[in-house]
């Protein structure tokens, strides 16, 4: 979980609990009723937070994958591109996809 999102959570569980220690205080704006919207509402963000946190978890080791994989397709083709550049006219490049110039 996030530390703003740990914060606000926090935070609004402290309002709500101080709220409903003086319910027939306040007059106005803060019922019984609002109060346990707002509850469901915060275990709804707790819920949503830990399933991105899992999410998160399993999509950085498949983005780290992911990145490795392209370093080595880019290697490649910077190996193969330089045969091409080597070997050949720069008229005859792009006949072997080699679309840049000197």
């Amino acid at each position: 979980m996030t530390k703003t999102v740990e914060m606000q959570i926090e935070k609004s569980r402290g309002l709500i609990k101080g709220l409903r220690k003086h319910l027939n205080e306040t007059g106005r704006g803060a019922t019984s009723q609002e109060l346990d919207s707002m509850e469901q509402t915060i275990d709804a963000l707790v819920t949503a937070c830990e399933e991105c946190d899992r999410l998160r978890a399993e999509l950085v080791p498949k983005v780290k994958r992911m990145n490795e994989i392209l370093g080595n397709v880019k290697a490649d083709y910077a190996n193969h591109k330089l045969i091409i550049k080597n070997n050949y006219p720069q008229e005859r490049w792009t006949d072997y996809g080699v679309p840049d110039k000197r």
